[in-house]
């Protein structure tokens, strides 16, 4: 970060300073060492030049709340847009979307505020996930923050992978900590020295507990809100078992709510499957994921992991108890974890030109209803009918507002919800007061439909399931368009640089992959392994590892990762 003392120097210099700062400072974002810039107020210039995530500079014009001058190629009568296309320039496309409501940026780089319309997401995302691992006997409880350097580093295997993005504090005001503190990157090191002394004997199996809670990884590999950030939200779960088959069970049982999470509930079609032994998680046993994949920029995302530990932590950590023949053996140990990562996966699968699309079960509002007044009509009428709509719609547990907000035009107002996502919007003119009708228009496709209001409980139910499994069958057949299976290196290149998503058999040798990413690597990363899938093609006898050239053990997906 660039500091400088205005007061002491002379103005002509702090003039100087300032313009070479205000030139640099595209240059100096990029570089993480300012923050983004904040909006621009109504009384600043009317075009200036903004730098977007990859540094470039773009013209734009700036939109006020009543319209104001349009960006570019954006409707005139509404004042908003995205200024770039999704298939043009992703990273600035989801800069945008997510600036509009969802995040703002925050002035310590790759932390980011998190606003009530994403926050929402997250606590419907928490309520069923909370609900269903209570089903499973999980108790929530909450441990510190803080991890001393002794703890952290008792399992080296396992700190080693977040050695370089522990944070640490070294100050209490102006004094040096005798003994610098870790903020946690992960829980298992603060949990598990009191797993040991909670865990005697074999009634006190299995030990299920979990927490939500944020971490801090101090990256410096392109920050990026939900993907990427160095503070997050998650759940972390962490179980203690007498057997191996428990723990192994309990695995599976997770990874499946963790696809509900995403298929269910994001409409995000994932894959089911195993991290190879470079990919899984340090320390552990094995490690299950669910895969997602984004067409637009051909990377795979690690969606949510479930990992076995197996005994390793319990070695380390002393965790024994006496079994049910009066000899001390060790625990068997699971972790599991879903963070807000999940959000910017379902931005980056649906959102469009014009902005954020929700699926309907994660919207905060499900349905906006906005009036359309014309001339003399009979507005308050219009306006009464708004609210009318709106608490019938509540009282049947759907998420509805009205927008009677009379300083904005219709038009406005419906690009307004369009950016914000809202699933379904209804619309009350002075044609519908007299049919007794409302118009309904779908987020995800855009169609138009005039509804009795009699039946429009019931309508609107069935178009928000409609919705919902629209968005997840369009996502899917996009994924599954950019999947490629292939059978050779030069195949694997060639689908490589298409950002496919490649199905290949490969010999499970760790050597191997290793390989695979020294050869691959370049300006947009290195090809890995994504997963090998639960649900396996048929593997005819014979095949060869793509790689190596060996004899193949299995099917499993690689690409270039977030």
């Amino acid at each position: 970060m660039i500091s400088v003392d205005y007061i002491s120097i002379s103005n002509e210099v702090s003039q100087k300073v300032c313009k070479l700062v205000t030139l640099l400072s595209p240059y100096l974002r990029r570089l993480q060492l300012l923050p983004p810039p904040l909006p621009l107020t109504i009384k600043e210039e009317e075009k200036v030049e903004m730098a977007g995530p990859s540094g470039k500079k773009e013209k734009v014009d700036k939109a006020g709340p009543s319209g104001g001058k349009k960006k570019k190629d954006v409707k005139k009568e509404t004042g908003l847009g995205l200024s770039v296309k999704k298939d043009e320039n992703f990273g600035e496309w989801y800069s945008e979307v997510c600036k509009h409501e969802m995040i703002e940026y925050y002035d310590i780089s790759g932390c980011y505020i998190l606003r009530p319309w994403s926050m929402a997401i997250w606590e419907i995302m928490q309520t069923f996930f909370d609900a269903e691992i209570k089903k499973m006997k999980v108790k929530n409880c909450y441990f510190p923050l803080f991890v001393s350097p002794g703890v952290l580093e008792k399992e080296k295997d396992h700190i080693e992978g977040f050695a370089p993005e522990v944070a640490w504090v070294t100050k209490s005001g102006k004094s040096d900590l005798e003994v610098p503190i870790a903020i946690r990157p992960t829980s298992e090191t603060v949990m598990y020295p009191y797993y040991s002394k909670w865990i005697r004997g074999h009634r006190d199996l299995p030990l299920k507990l979990n927490q939500w809670c944020n971490v801090v990884r101090w990256e410096f590999s392109n920050p990026t809100p939900f993907i990427r950030s160095r503070e997050f939200l998650w759940q972390e779960g962490h179980t203690a078992f007498a057997t191996k088959e428990e723990a192994d069970t309990e695995v599976l049982e997770i990874l499946e709510l963790y696809r509900r999470i995403y298929e269910e509930y994001l409409a995000v079609p994932v894959v089911k499957g195993m991290k190879s032994e470079n990919e899984k998680f340090a320390g552990g046993l094995y490690t299950t994921s669910v895969e997602a994949f984004i067409p637009n920029t051909g990377r795979g995302v690690q969606g949510a992991t479930s990992h076995c530990l197996g005994q390793n932590f319990a070695k380390m950590f002393e965790i024994n108890f006496e079994n049910e023949k009066g000899e001390t053996e060790m625990v068997w140990q699971n972790s599991w974890a879903y963070s807000t990562r999940t959000i910017g996966v379902m931005i980056m699968t649906h959102g469009d030109d014009k902005g954020l699309i929700l699926p309907p079960k994660v919207a905060s509002v499900q349905v906006v209803v906005i009036p359309v007044p014309y001339k003399d009509a009979n507005t308050q009428g219009i306006f009464d009918a708004c609210t009318a709509t709106v608490a019938a719609l509540s009282e049947a547990g759907i998420r509805a507002e009205e927008d009677l907000r009379d300083n904005y035009s219709p038009g406005w107002k419906y690009s307004n919800w369009e950016m914000k996502g809202v699933p379904l919007r209804i619309e009350i003119g002075p044609r519908d007061l007299e049919n007794d009708q409302v118009r309904t228009v779908r987020r995800d496709n855009g169609v138009k439909e005039d509804i009795p209001r009699g039946s429009l409980v019931e309508h609107v139910k069935e178009l928000l399931e409609k919705i919902q499994a629209n968005m997840y069958e369009v996502a899917k057949q996009k994924r599954e368009a950019c999947v490629e299976e292939i059978k050779t290196w030069d195949e694997f290149i060639v689908a490589l640089n298409k950002k496919k998503l490649i199905l290949a058999p490969w010999c499970d040798e760790e050597e191997v992959e290793r390989d695979v990413k020294a050869r691959t690597k370049g300006e947009t990363g290195a090809a890995k392994t994504l997963c090998s899938p639960f649900e396996q093609p048929e593997l005819p006898e014979g095949t060869l590892c793509f790689a190596s050239g060996k004899p193949a053990k299995k099917w499993t997906y690689w690409g270039r990762s977030y």
